[in-house]
């Protein structure tokens, strides 16, 4: 693959990222998304249904995944890269699901802060945000 190919397809990808993200109301149910563009900290966390939220949130962070893959690959180049970059990954879901699913379930005003920025992680790249220029500079050392 050349690197005008790679590069399209890296950008296609983020594009794809950027769509998931312009229509994440239409694909994904979050009862989450209108509730943390309001006053949140002032009103009670919103009607849910758990099994169906963490399901989408868990695909919506596989989507993401993916993509994201996909770009490193396209990047870098090396399978060794995208091999760590999914043990990230599965680390990280790990990581922060354990406490999503404990906002979820016991929802308090002064934990919705915290609950906010760990959904951050769960449903948009910002790993990969923080992956690029780690691996950049792992490459430059190398």
């Amino acid at each position: 693959m050349s690197k005008t190919v790679s590069y399209l397809v890296a950008a296609i990808c983020v594009l794809l990222l950027v769509l998931v993200r312009a229509f994440e109301d239409v694909l994904f149910y979050d009862p989450y998304l209108q509730f943390f563009e309001n006053d949140y900290l002032y009103i009670d966390s919103p009607r849910r249904e758990i099994a169906k939220l963490v399901f989408f949130t868990s695909l919506r962070f596989l989507i993401n995944t993916l993509l994201s893959l996909a770009i490193i690959y396209c990047i870098f180049k090396d399978k060794q890269m995208v091999k760590f970059s999914l043990i990230i990954y599965g680390f990280a879901y790990i990581c922060f699901l354990i406490p999503f699913l404990y906002f979820v379930i016991n929802p308090r005003q002064e934990d919705y802060y915290l609950f906010f920025n760990v959904r951050r992680f769960l449903i948009q790249p910002l790993i990969l945000i923080l992956l690029l220029p780690a691996l950049y500079y792992y490459k430059l050392k190398r």
